[in-house]
């Protein structure tokens, strides 16, 4: 584990070239985001650099309306950048000045949002199978994979279910299966965890940090939670307030898996009071 202190913008852009493991499964260059409102023009994000390697856990962190939203829905072609360039793996989702996302670039990305978004007149396993309909699949090979990834979340008793008869907890473990069940290289994670309660969080930490031990995914994954980040990061992606700028790239160095005991560790508790101390959180 390593942290830094007062690092300056051209640090953090060191450690993002440095840190990141040789490759990139997502590269971000000068990407900016200006939106434009009636009372002048709002500066989400200042361009900003940023390397992900393949299979690497990447948390971003920051405080409310830094950009950090607004730089994952970039990632998923969501969102268009003001300007800049982004990458996923060798092809080109964004180029300069471009107004749409590449097609070609999407099939490799899963995303779940802050909410489950689960289709409210379907049982799970139709979710689930969502998005491997009119991709391929015959009826029987999603209906397969779709019973795989539920065993994975936890799941295989409740295929036959329809959201409402399931917790928050089992609707974003269903979400987050059917983010996984076309085998995307990267996942996308918009704060999925922070409506449930702190026991169920921590179920869903665990879970999570299983599933990328087993699938090798490459993550990112947007929190507002300090220790939910340093849990479950590789290097966790500082981002300063409004208009958002990389403020700095902390290593975490824990090894895995961790239990939720590693919170004890003393260690654990210096960098959560760093991170606390770069977001002007009181102690």
């Amino acid at each position: 584990m390593s942290s830094r202190t007062e690092p300056t913008a051209t640090e953090s852009s060191a450690v993002s070239e440095e840190g990141a493991p040789s490759g990139s499964a997502i590269e971000i260059e000068g990407v900016s985001k200006t939106y434009a409102a009636d009372a002048g023009p709002v500066h989400a994000l200042t361009p900003t650099d940023l390397r992900v390697g393949p299979g690497e856990f990447v948390v971003l962190l920051g405080p409310s309306g830094c950009g950090k939203t607004t730089l994952l829905r970039m990632l998923a072609g969501l969102e268009v950048p003001t300007q800049g360039s982004v990458r996923i793996g060798d092809r080109t989702l964004f180029a300069p000045g471009a107004l749409t996302p590449q097609s070609e670039a999407l099939g490799s990305l899963g995303f779940v949002f802050q909410a489950p978004t689960l289709l409210p007149w379907r049982r799970i396993a139709k979710n689930i199978e969502l998005p491997l309909e009119g991709k391929g699949p015959g009826r029987r090979e999603r209906r397969e994979r779709a019973t795989r990834m539920a065993e994975k979340v936890g799941l295989e008793d409740f295929l036959g279910h329809y959201p409402r008869q399931l917790s928050g907890g089992m609707q974003q473990r269903a979400a987050i299966a059917r983010a996984l069940v076309h085998d995307p290289d990267i996942l996308l994670m918009d704060e999925p965890f922070g409506a449930l309660d702190a026991m169920t969080r921590d179920q869903m930490n665990i879970l999570l940090q299983q599933l990328w031990l087993d699938t090798g995914k490459t993550v990112v994954l947007v929190t507002h939670s300090i220790s939910e980040a340093v849990f479950l990061a590789d290097r966790i992606v500082l981002l300063s307030p409004r208009p958002g700028r990389v403020q700095d790239i902390v290593e975490v160095g824990f090894p895995r898996p961790r239990p939720l005991s590693v919170s004890a560790d003393p260690k654990f508790g210096e960098l959560v009071a760093y991170l606390r101390s770069q977001l002007g959180e009181q102690p």
